[in-house]
């Protein structure tokens, strides 16, 4: 059996602050479920917590498989099997995103069949042929943005992604073509955290579970979003 995401009684805090209260929730392998709720309820810091930001000091449990991810540092995290999209993503100068994706992804083929194959997946992306060879995120739009976050998941591979509001920044076309990577996944059995206010996202992923989060809290879930 395929290792689930556990999330139990979990709180967060920042700067002295309770920004989420007492989440349990469990994801399972090709499973997705969204979080809606109000700006300032917590999903952003749930996302954030459970990737390990040092800013946020958590209690409870989260674990994936049998790893308990809260004692892992987060590139730790990354290797276990689990994805964030962020936001906002930051620029990192002197490192290209060829590079950066070439560093963290599975080196055991060729670099020049890897770059071919990264050339490839960035032109169904929508992104321009040079997208490698310039500074992550720097000078990017923010569809740009989402999109090499997209070309560094399809090379990891996680077990479970968290994306969060990744439809911020994306041109109908281009949300498009992440909405068919979000499918593609799932068949693939990962597991899925969908944060989000757009609606019309949810009809066409049809995710199996939806949680509204309000001031910390799951406050209502829900089967099967038609």
């Amino acid at each position: 059996m395929q290792d689930s995401l556990n999330i139990k009684d979990l709180y967060v805090s920042v700067e002295g602050k309770k920004v989420v209260r007492g989440i349990d929730l469990t994801v399972n392998p090709g499973e997705v479920h969204a979080i809606m709720g109000p700006n300032g309820s917590g999903k952003s810091s749930l996302a954030l917590a459970l990737m390990g930001h040092p800013a946020y000091k958590v209690d409870g449990k989260a674990t994936l498989g049998e790893t308990n991810l809260l004692s892992l540092k987060p590139n730790e995290r990354a290797k276990a099997g689990l994805f964030l999209t962020f936001q906002n993503s930051v620029a990192v100068s002197g490192v290209t995103l060829g590079q950066l994706i070439w560093a963290v992804a599975d080196q055991k083929i060729d670099i020049r069949d890897f770059y071919k194959r990264l050339e490839k997946q960035a032109k169904t992306l929508g992104l321009k042929e040079d997208i490698l060879e310039r500074f992550v995120n720097e000078g990017f739009s923010g569809g740009e943005k989402k999109k090499a976050e997209i070309l560094m998941l399809l090379n990891l591979n996680p077990k479970f992604v968290i994306f969060d509001e990744i439809d911020s920044g994306l041109d109908v076309e281009s949300l498009q073509k992440v909405i068919k990577v979000i499918k593609q996944l799932v068949k693939k059995s990962t597991g899925i955290i969908l944060i989000t206010h757009n609606q019309k996202i949810l009809k066409q992923i049809k995710p199996n579970f939806v949680h509204i989060l309000k001031e910390g809290r799951i406050i209502r879930s829900g089967k099967n979003y038609a």
